[in-house]
């Protein structure tokens, strides 16, 4: 093992999540990464993606050096892949039992006390683990580090401990992230603030708080889209000229702890008592699974709206949350 990087990682899964999150870890100067996926041109995909995650667009050498310095290591099977590492961590498909057979495999592999990682977006660590018996230790050892896409420039990461994992594992997955340096900034420095916030939920709930938040939303504008009451694109407007913003600066409870004013949340819960009751009564009931007609409206009216995703799209986009972030990192330091 090179003592120079004392934090050997095993990163299983290279797709959007996993390339994303390669670039996050390899920002740590005391990483190497050993990496795999069971499809065949993972390695063009990280050759052709990777640089420009790393602020290096167009670079032809940058995944040889990499590879080179052993920073980063192309491995052929998942027993290849965990040997040595001190932290495993899994980006397989969001089904139950793919992870379930995933750590039992591994549990097999891996040393006694190394780290193991879910980036999970719904699945708790105690279903992953429920497959594993308890001499392999898994549920001790296991819990979820869910990032937000893209999370090498997202700074949230949700920590979810399962009930048996050990505290101390999530102490030390706390620390790891947050020593995480963040993107590069033309002119900026870097270590001004830190970039990455890792959260810890003190229980464990199907979807965790992130996704539960942006998939209310999410179903809210599917039914008012749906109902006729605006248009998908107008929905977005009204998000970003007011929602977006203003929970960019301040979050959910400080907003309302502001709107009403000098009783705080309070008088304003109070204060507004019937109108937010009728509008929670209100709220759109909607199947994803059942009746079509909302969905295909929602679908056809942002298609018309945004065309297809490009990578141009992409850039911009990754530009404007980079400059977001930068914007709160300087006007509130480390939140």
């Amino acid at each position: 093992m090179a003592t120079e990087y004392p934090h050997q990682i095993a990163l299983l899964g290279l797709g959007t999540i996993g390339l994303s999150m390669l670039a996050m870890h390899l920002r740590r100067p005391d990483t190497s990464i050993t990496v795999y996926d069971p499809r065949p041109d993972y390695e063009s995909q990280i050759r052709s993606t990777l640089p420009s995650l790393l602020d290096s667009p167009g670079s032809t050498t940058l995944i040889d050096d990499l590879i080179r310095t052993s920073r980063l290591k192309l491995s052929t099977t998942v027993a290849e892949a965990v040997q040595n590492s001190t932290i495993i961590q899994e980006q397989s498909p969001e089904v139950t039992s793919s992870k379930q057979a995933l750590w039992k495999e591994v549990a097999g592999l891996a040393g006694p006390d190394t780290h193991l990682w879910s980036s999970s977006s719904g699945i708790p660590a105690s279903a992953q683990a429920s497959g594993c018996s308890a001499a392999d230790r898994v549920a001790e050892r296991l819990l979820v580090a869910h990032p937000f896409n893209p999370p090498h420039l997202m700074p949230l990461v949700e920590i979810v401990p399962g009930p048996e994992t050990e505290a101390e594992r999530v102490e030390f997955v706390k620390r790891y992230f947050g020593d995480i340096p963040g993107p590069a900034v033309p002119g900026g420095d870097q270590s001004a603030s830190q970039h990455y916030r890792p959260i810890t939920l003190h229980k464990e709930i199907p979807g965790f708080v992130g996704n539960r938040l942006a998939f209310a939303l999410l179903r809210e504008a599917c039914y008012l889209v749906g109902e006729g009451v605006v248009s998908a694109r107008d929905l977005d407007s009204l998000v970003t000229a007011s929602l977006g913003p203003r929970w960019a600066g301040s979050g959910v409870f400080e907003s309302y702890h502001a709107g009403g004013g000098e009783g705080g949340i309070g008088a304003f819960l109070q204060k507004l008592a019937p109108t937010i009751q009728d509008v929670w009564a209100d709220l759109g009931q909607i199947d994803i699974q059942g009746e079509q007609a909302w969905k295909d409206l929602v679908v056809k009216q942002t298609e018309d709206a945004y065309g297809p995703y490009t990578p141009e799209t992409r850039k911009k986009k990754e530009e404007m949350l980079r400059d977001a972030v930068e914007m709160q990192k300087k006007k509130w330091g480390e939140l």
